[in-house]
């Protein structure tokens, strides 16, 4: 694919952060985003609606449906997918982007909190795939995308969180799953993950500050791009690194995505230093 132009792509999340930014950088080509977020009134501490993210993405040169979706929700993903299709006529790509988070070991984890990072990273993912799979697959290039870590198991990364852990590499090995499952219908089903710490409004309200020591949401976004416009046939089943796929897409200086000059980013989790 030389471009996402004329594509529709369906992404859990897209009110800010890594996700509106995805967006935006395939609105740039003229593609028709579906925001399919919670948020319709500003928060100081998150800024950002599915309205503010769709005046973004118009204003890129996208298309945009802001819609006010709960992924846990079964009905309102099925007739958000359903509305998406009757305005683009059909669903090219699908970003499942949305997630809870809660860095807490196992004592400190209040079970609504264990429910909801299950229910979001975990069920959402799936949901949102199962629903929106059946129009991938009368797509030219389809394309899943998850946002979530490649599969390192060493023991460190579920000693301290390991809720968040369980969760997230549930998004990735139900990407793996479903990659040999439509790998047969041409449907592209892989996993993205950044190297190091991106800097989100989520991450500055978790810990002030910290987004210092990290990359811009572009990162995320220019490797999204990079993955979404290869051939799905060709790329499938793959845990993908940001900086590994634009260093193999002859990106040789990330300086440009440091949040702070000259600063060494902080290395994000499930990734080995």
């Amino acid at each position: 694919m030389a471009n996402l132009a004329g594509k529709t792509l369906f992404i859990s999340g897209a009110s800010r952060g890594i996700g509106k930014e995805i967006a935006l950088r395939a609105a740039r080509d003229g593609a028709n985003i579906v925001i399919a977020a919670k948020t319709t009134e500003a928060n100081p501490r998150l800024p950002g609606t599915i309205y503010s993210a769709a005046e973004e993405i118009v204003s890129a040169g996208g298309q945009a449906l802001p819609l006010v979706v709960d992924i846990r929700d079964d009905a309102a993903v099925q007739a958000a997918v359903a509305q998406a299709v009757s305005r683009f006529g059909g669903i090219d790509i699908l970003i499942n982007n949305a997630s809870a988070i809660a860095i807490t070991g196992t004592l400190d984890t209040p079970m609504k909190r264990y429910d909801l990072m299950m229910d979001i990273n975990v069920r959402g993912t799936f949901l949102c795939s199962q629903t929106c799979l059946p129009h991938l697959k009368k797509a030219i290039n389809p394309h899943i995308l998850v946002l979530s870590p490649p599969l390192n198991m060493a023991p460190k990364w579920f000693a301290e969180h390991p809720a968040y852990t369980v969760s997230k590499y549930s998004m990735s090995m139900l990407a793996m799953g479903m990659a040999e499952e439509f790998r047969k219908d041409g449907v592209a089903v892989n996993t993205l993950w950044p190297r190091t710490l991106i800097a989100t409004a989520a991450l500055q309200v978790a810990n002030a500050g910290l987004g210092e020591w990290g990359r811009t949401p572009a990162i995320m976004a220019d490797a999204a791009y990079a993955i979404l416009t290869r051939e799905a046939r060709t790329t499938t089943g793959q845990f993908f690194i940001d900086e590994d796929v634009l260093r193999g897409a002859g990106v040789t200086d990330f300086a440009p995505y440091l949040v702070t000059p000259g600063r060494e980013p902080i290395i994000d989790l499930f990734v080995d230093g």
